[in-house]
């Protein structure tokens, strides 16, 4: 066999790149050596100063900042390569002008290269990235008009020197980095920068800790921030959208390109396996992909992927390659960003070749089952998703019950994006259960809950068994499938004994489907409606729980206001004891208990205008919304049809009306209630004030 046909083939005639070994030995950290000490203690006791943040004005804490800088002038570079000194220089950028970061961050230029590759001042510029973006989200302030700033000479002909704009700080850093991309790439010190920049010339959200995927630190970075550093940078504009400058847009294309075309084919694939290169490679891809220009002849994917997209014929060395970047524990990261980026084509392609005579295998494996379940996440229309449905039916009882349930909820939540193949899901999801006549599946809650196939179920004690996270995100999941998706899962429930679900409410897994089925959109009102009629008399009860009060909460949110009262009502008569509970006290607060049992008027104003708000926010989000629709068909059908349109509407106002036969107290509540029950001319008589004094009054003493 040739040599070259070998996956481990270097091919070592090919072209220079900036990667190279001469460079690499070339190009080492800066150093200016150690810092003197008096400097370094009275950075130390800078710190602290720093840290409180208690000046009695700004302009004492300006000239604090100024004095500062006016004690390290001359050694600014040195202390961004000590430990402590980069540590304080952070901090002190923080509350500095804006002048005073351009400054410092015109002096980086001197020695960037050199800079970014070491282990401390990386960090100090990675600062100033970021403190810039911020700035440039807000509007640079013009020198003049940034108030008391340090200059650069000394004696009384002092003149302040002229510093770039950070715009035109970043755009020279562009035009520093780029020759160097792919050796920086491969650093562990300069990636991180690499990234930084990417995403501010993008204008991408940089620092979100909520969403790993956007988290430039990783946590543990972010936790020794925090414990060493102070807070972390946690600007508003650092975590949205933002606006960067028109020249940020060309540059950042040029960026792309030169990178791109400086990399030979196997520095590309090199990075695709590296922890270090392989985050700024996916980036990159991710801002080729919204240029559409991801998937051209030539381009940086068709690199990492060897001519896949522009060959796709029969390569063993190619095949061999995926197969084990499917199976690395970084390789797999940049397949799923490949995944999610790919085209329908792509994806058929890799589908095809990769995953479909390979699907049981890789399903079941540590590392690739996340790649399926990026692949059946990110299946791009019915038709895909429908094939890789038939292809996975055969084993999704093996994948429930060996502890790959995940592959199954992709699957579910592409048939929720796509809006299809929910009865094609619910049928590979009988037979993993091992259901198969409708008997069976009115057990279906109970085996998706517990995760339990059904032919263990009915030997198994009920009360001893414990439910399956997954399964309840399953069971979620199903809730939202369009159409009558939900049916199947709801047709369980009702057939279910109510005191045998009411115990679900008290579990932590188990209240979060019957959560999901309260406020699920998908399902009508009146099925609703009889979920919180099984809760009756027992709202109270489940405010004194932890997992319950949630439950009460959502029901809260869905019904209308003459079941809210319903609610209260019996919240009320055990106002003591929910009282006495946290979570009972949240409940009441959430309901405003107290101002009901007070000013019931005021209360039901306010709930009439959190239900008129909610209307007109939906028929806006929904666009048309009903009230156009209903306006449409009036318009269409005549008078009749408005009618019809109206009898519809009032009969959907009566959904939650509360029966107030045998309450004596809530009758009177409800007969209190103004204009939707029965007729009330505008000005009250004597009498009918009378009689609604004698009710409250009544209400009241009741209470």
């Amino acid at each position: 066999m040739d040599a070259r046909d070998s996956v481990f083939y270097t091919d070592t005639a090919a072209d220079g790149d900036s990667m190279n070994v001469d460079q690499a030995e070339k190009i080492s950290p800066a150093s200016y050596g150690l810092v003197n000490p008096d400097l370094q203690s009275y950075l130390k006791s800078c710190e602290v100063m720093l840290d409180d943040s208690k000046f009695e004005s700004v302009e004492d804490r300006v000239i604090f900042v100024n004095n500062v800088y006016a004690e390290m002038k001359n050694f600014e570079l040195q202390l961004t390569t000590d430990h402590e000194g980069s540590r304080i220089l952070e901090k002190l950028f923080r509350v500095s002008s804006e002048y005073q970061i351009r400054r410092f961050f015109a002096l980086t230029r001197e020695d960037t290269i050199r800079l970014v590759i070491h282990r401390f001042s990386s960090h100090t510029i990675q600062t100033l990235l970021l403190l810039s973006a911020i700035a440039l989200e807000r509007g640079e302030v013009s020198d003049l008009a940034a108030g008391a700033e340090i200059e650069d000479s000394e004696g009384p002909e002092a003149v302040r020197t002229e510093v770039p704009t950070f715009e035109k700080l970043i755009l020279e850093l562009v035009d520093t980095l780029t020759p160097h991309w792919s050796f920086l790439m491969a650093n562990e010190y300069a990636s991180h920068i690499l990234r930084v920049l990417l995403l501010v010339l993008s204008g991408k959200p940089i620092e979100d800790q909520a969403n790993p995927k956007n988290a430039i630190k990783s946590k543990r970075s972010a936790k020794y921030v925090e414990d060493r550093n102070g807070e972390p940078i946690n600007h508003p504009s650092l975590a949205t959208r933002r606006t960067p400058p028109d020249s940020f847009a060309a540059a950042l294309e040029q960026l792309l390109k030169t990178a791109s075309d400086a990399m030979n084919d196997l520095v590309a694939r090199s990075f695709t396996n590296s922890p270090v290169g392989s985050p700024v490679l996916q980036l990159m891809l991710s801002l080729q992909s919204e240029k559409g220009k991801l998937e051209r002849a030539g381009s940086l994917l068709d690199k990492c992927l060897m001519e896949l997209i522009t060959d796709n014929s029969d390569n063993p060395r190619r095949d061999g390659a995926i197969k084990m970047m499917l199976e690395d524990v970084v390789g797999s990261h940049f397949m799923q960003r490949v995944i999610e980026l790919s085209s329908a084509k792509l994806l058929r392609t890799l589908y095809e070749r990769y995953f479909s005579s390979n699907l049981k295998t890789l399903a079941f494996h540590p590392i690739s089952n996340f790649v399926v379940q990026s692949l059946f996440s990110n299946a791009k229309n019915e038709r895909q998703l429908k094939t890789m449905i038939a292809e996975i039916q055969p084993i999704v009882g093996n994948l429930l019950f060996k502890q790959r349930p995940g592959v199954v909820r992709a699957l579910l939540d592409s048939c929720i994006r796509l809006k299809a193949g929910s009865a094609e899901i619910m049928n590979a999801l009988y037979s993993g259960l091992g259901v198969s006549v409708a008997e069976q599946r009115k057990e279906l809650i109970n085996l998706l809950a517990f995760l339990i196939p059904y032919s263990e179920f009915v030997k198994a004690d009920y009360e001893r068994l414990p439910f399956s996270i997954q399964g309840s995100l399953i069971i979620q999941s199903i809730l939202q499938l369009p159409g009558d998706g939900y049916e199947p899962v709801m047709e369980s429930f009702f057939a279910q004994d109510p005191d045998s679900i009411y115990t679900w409410c008290k579990d932590p897994s188990g209240s979060r489907i019957i959560e999901a089925i309260v406020v699920s959109d998908q399902l009508p009102l009146n099925t609703k409606r009889r979920v919180l009629e099984q809760y009756a008399n027992k709202y109270a009860d489940l405010a004194t729980n932890k997992y319950g009060s949630h439950i009460v909460d959502a029901c809260w949110k869905v019904a209308d206001m003459p079941y809210k009262e319903k609610i209260i009502i019996e919240l009320l008569k055990r106002q003591t004891q929910l009282q006495d509970n946290p979570f009972g006290r949240i409940v009441m607060r959430n309901c405003r208990a107290e101002q009901y049992k007070r000013r019931v008027d005021e209360w039901r104003e306010r709930e009439r205008s959190i239900a008129k708000r909610k209307h007109l926010f939906k028929d806006i989000l929904d666009g048309n919304g009903a009230a156009k629709a209903a306006k449409s068909r009036a318009s269409a059908l005549g008078n009749k049809g408005a009618s019809q349109d109206q009898a519809t509407a009032e009969n959907t106002d009566q959904l939650f009306v509360v029966d107030t036969h045998g309450d004596k107290n809530l009758k009177a509540t409800a007969d209190a209630d103004s204009g939707t029950k029965r007729k009330h001319d505008k000005g009250k008589t004597k009498e009918s004030k009378k009689k609604a004094k004698k009710d409250k009054s009544a209400l009241r003493k009741e209470r």
